[in-house]
């Protein structure tokens, strides 16, 4: 039983871990909370400042300016209809492929691989994405959201490493029963890959939630822009928030006392951006660990 007790050293390692680790989860939960507090509170007494943890003069005004406000709402809407389109898409796509390329059999394998590889470490640049876009047609339409993010190299090869863990023998039982690849694909790989499928979809949901480059860049439509396009203008320029603020009302609204201000309503904002994921994520938590590391280890 001594022998497993901790030495004096081992318990001092132990406690400075903790410690490290504690001042770093603190430093990303204090921001965290200090926003909530600032959403929460008064715009007018927030610029006064001495708010840190706890709302002063509660307040829930800047949540109801933000989804009074039509484009913050549009915003939201386009947000929302990207993930709920682009990610089953997305992941349903990337598995196809990757089914494919664990093959093999399948023609020209290594060279698809390859291509992949290199698409993850080589890119044509800003420019030619561009003008590939616009020669496609997708400038100022809502498919720019959703078929350049159809595939990710790290996904696909992700996911194929996920499948080449799966038994062969099921997929040839079923080839003798009479299933084609299509629907050995759809009745024994997707039910099997739960948690990679899991993973994935928080990958590419995360990523088309996050995404503020491709409406900033490729689309100059306000009512396309999504969410974190409005939120980047809004932390960009102050000044610019306060004309929308008067165009939109809001000075109106209020007889002239800016309860509301832009500060406050950047924080509204950037919680109403925030709080979608962070909900999200536990559901898919227990899988992303095994989803990550299974098939990575070969016998």
């Amino acid at each position: 039983m001594n022998s497993f007790k901790l030495s004096i050293t081992e318990k001092l390692v132990r406690i400075t871990i903790y410690f490290i680790i504690s001042i770093f989860i603190a430093t990303i939960i204090l921001p965290f909370i200090h926003i909530i507090a600032l959403s929460l509170n008064e715009g007018i007494d927030t610029s006064k400042g001495g708010i840190a943890l706890w709302p002063r003069v509660f307040t829930l005004k800047n949540y109801e300016e933000v989804f009074k406000d039509p484009y913050l709402l549009n915003s939201f809407k386009i947000s929302i209809l990207r993930v709920i389109i682009g990610t089953p898409l997305s992941v349903f796509l990337t598995a196809m492929a990757a089914f494919a390329l664990k093959s093999k059999i399948l023609p020209g394998r290594k060279f698809f691989t390859l291509i992949i590889l290199f698409t993850m470490l080589f890119s044509g640049g800003i420019i030619p994405y561009y003008i590939l876009l616009k020669s496609l047609k997708l400038l100022n339409n809502f498919l720019v959201y959703i078929i350049p993010f159809f595939y990710s190299g790290w996904n696909t090869l992700l996911m194929r490493t996920f499948f080449s863990s799966i038994p062969k023998s099921l997929e040839d039982s079923a080839m003798i029963d009479g299933a084609n690849y299509f629907k050995i694909f759809l009745s024994i790989y997707l039910p099997l890959s739960k948690p990679i499928i899991s993973v994935i979809a928080l990958f590419n949901g995360v990523t088309q939630w996050n995404d503020w480059f491709s409406g900033t860049f490729f689309v100059s439509q306000k009512s396309l822009h999504p969410l974190q396009t409005v939120l980047r203008a809004m932390l960009m320029s102050a000044e610019a928030m306060r004309k929308k603020m008067f165009i939109t009302g809001f000075a109106a609204l209020f007889g002239g006392r800016a309860t509301v201000t832009s500060e406050s309503l950047k924080m509204a904002t950037i919680m109403i951006a925030t709080i979608p994921i962070v909900c999200i994520y536990p559901f898919v938590q227990k899988y992303f660990v095994k989803g990550i590391m299974i098939g990575s280890i070969k016998e």
